[in-house]
């Protein structure tokens, strides 16, 4: 006889760790992480990660989905929540239970996501800090909001996303701008800068803008750019190819690099959109 849905649900428990948990979370605030990108968050073997990752998809808890690569070959499996995994995710969080028509179609829409790569890319930046957090004692990434919790909670606040970085005893917030190449420098990625600039002067959060760039071209043009635009505003930029938590962020107008958690911050006052303060109380 089958098991009842709750039934069959409840049998899965059993087979799941904290660290499987934890997983499961990431991918309900993140959408969707690399084989590549777990495994040096979670996962001291990569033939470890794949056996588990494989395990948990056919428990239904998660899925997966790839393309091929342009020349032949395949890109990385790419990882998101499965039917079991939203049902998981629904009744951890006091979420109505979805259907398995709406899970599908939750895996269908992101694979097809013309903004897919750029989402990988943004969470590959959060990746770098976790894997540099696992290596080195006193760093820690305290906070990852993804771009819609980080819109939630800042309220005018577009960033692709939005982290606390501690490292050698500072904490330091920041805005993640993540640049594919793929917008115009001066029409688009300067401008993003006038709402940073109406945070801060409403009393909120004073976090570094951090670009994160394709090319050091970009990187130089940028910076031609940003003279006299939102002055109140810190801009730092990097290259894709950079740790983001090594000294590789530079400040408009400066000539040498500093570290992430170097870089000015100012958790802001006890406004309503400021997400730091509950009732008045800092909570950091």
């Amino acid at each position: 006889m089958p098991l009842s849905r709750p039934a069959s649900l409840l049998s899965i428990y059993p087979h799941i760790t904290d660290r499987d948990r934890h997983l499961l979370q990431l991918l309900d605030d993140h959408q969707v992480l690399t084989t590549g990108q777990i495994h040096r968050m979670l996962f001291a073997a990569r033939r470890t990660c794949q056996l588990r990752l494989n395990e948990l998809a056919a428990l239904g808890l998660i899925a997966r989905f790839r393309f091929s690569r342009d020349g032949g070959g395949s890109q990385p499996w790419h990882w998101t929540l499965g039917h079991n995994g939203h049902r998981f995710q629904a009744a951890a969080h006091g979420r109505p239970e979805p259907t398995a028509r709406s899970s599908n179609q939750i895996v269908q829409r992101l694979s097809a996501n013309p903004r897919l790569a750029h989402l990988v890319l943004t969470n590959e930046f959060f990746v770098r800090l976790c894997e540099h957090a696992r290596r080195y004692d006193g760093a820690s990434l305290d906070r990852w909001w993804s771009e819609q919790i980080t819109a939630k909670r800042f309220w005018t606040i577009t960033a692709d996303g939005h982290g606390l970085w501690t490292d050698t005893g500072s904490t330091v917030g920041f805005f993640l701008e993540t640049d594919t190449g793929s917008e115009a420098l001066g029409s688009r990625v300067v401008t993003k800068l006038k709402k940073y600039g109406d945070l801060i002067r409403r009393g909120g959060a004073r976090y570094p803008v951090l670009f994160w760039l394709g090319s050091e071209q970009r990187e130089e043009h940028l910076h031609r750019l940003l003279p006299g635009q939102h002055t109140a505003v810190p801009v730092a930029t990097a290259t894709h190819t950079a740790d983001p938590a090594a000294r590789v962020w530079l400040l408009r107008g400066a000539t040498s690099r500093l570290t992430l958690a170097e870089l000015p911050s100012d958790h802001g006052e006890p406004v309503a959109e400021n997400p730091n303060y509950d009732d008045g109380e800092f909570l950091l």
